[in-house]
């Protein structure tokens, strides 16, 4: 019924090329009750425009039968698949309990009686730049139509003190483990999209997240390697004075 209806309104209104006998170089256009008429001679350039009728909804038909009429259905939804649709859901799970770690972290760094402000900074920066990346995700998942579920998150650890490495570097090492897990789950996301032939995630995931993710794998390997060679005590402290003011650890 919807498509009778829109075709009653726009058909009048579609242009149409009628052929018209005659001679001339060049066509004569002109406008008659809704119809464009073109008057060429029998020797046209383009023979295929003669007689041609565009009809916009003979080609939507099926792309308008498949528009959700459940309420709670997306609206937006298409060529996403629901393997697609779980694998960024356990993305966000990720980034989130990589977040509630760095947060664990700059907690314990900002206490008074370890006071390394500037390794704290860094944790709490790292935090709130993996909550970001959830909500980017979960963005995404609202755009392609799909339903965001969060999902549970482990309790971190509360002290990050090591006998034999210290605080610092035992902190700085768990953070590379972590955001190596972190490209690990983005490439099999990534994978996820090509076995589903979903380009747009894949593009996605690419553009937004792979590259800054080996970007930070290399920054945090060498805070790892930094603190490995100046150990513990006051080189610990220079670490986190050159990180306080912004400086570049080189």
């Amino acid at each position: 019924m919807l498509l009778t209806a829109a075709n009653s309104l726009l058909q009048p209104l579609a242009p149409r090329l009628l052929h018209c006998g005659g001679g001339g170089d060049l066509p004569l256009r002109s406008r008659r009750a809704g119809y464009l008429v073109m008057n060429a001679s029998g020797e046209a350039n383009n023979p295929a425009i003669v007689n041609a009728v565009f009809e916009p909804f003979e080609e939507v038909k099926k792309e308008l039968l498949l528009v959700p009429t459940v309420p709670h259905a997306s609206l937006a939804r298409h060529v996403y698949s629901d393997p697609c649709e779980a694998a960024i859901n356990d993305q966000i799970n990720v980034e989130y309990n990589v977040s509630y770690v760095y947060h664990a972290m700059y907690a314990y760094f900002d206490r008074d009686n370890v006071a390394l402000k500037g390794i704290a900074k860094f944790f709490k920066d790292a935090s709130v730049e993996e909550r970001e990346h959830a909500e980017k995700f979960i963005e995404y998942q609202n755009k392609r139509g799909g339903k965001v579920k969060l999902q549970g998150m482990m309790m971190p650890i509360s002290d990050y003190d090591h006998l034999e490495k210290g605080d610092a570097l035992y902190a700085m090492e768990l953070a590379l483990s972590l955001e190596k897990l972190t490209n690990e789950k983005l490439l099999n996301l990534h994978k996820a999209a090509d076995e589903n032939n979903d380009v747009q995630l894949a593009d996605f995931v690419e553009s937004e997240f792979l590259g800054e993710q080996v970007e930070s794998i290399k920054k945090i390997s060498e805070y790892v390697a930094q603190l490995r060679r100046v150990g513990a005590g006051h080189g610990v402290w220079n670490f986190n004075q050159m990180l306080l003011a912004g400086a570049a650890v080189v």
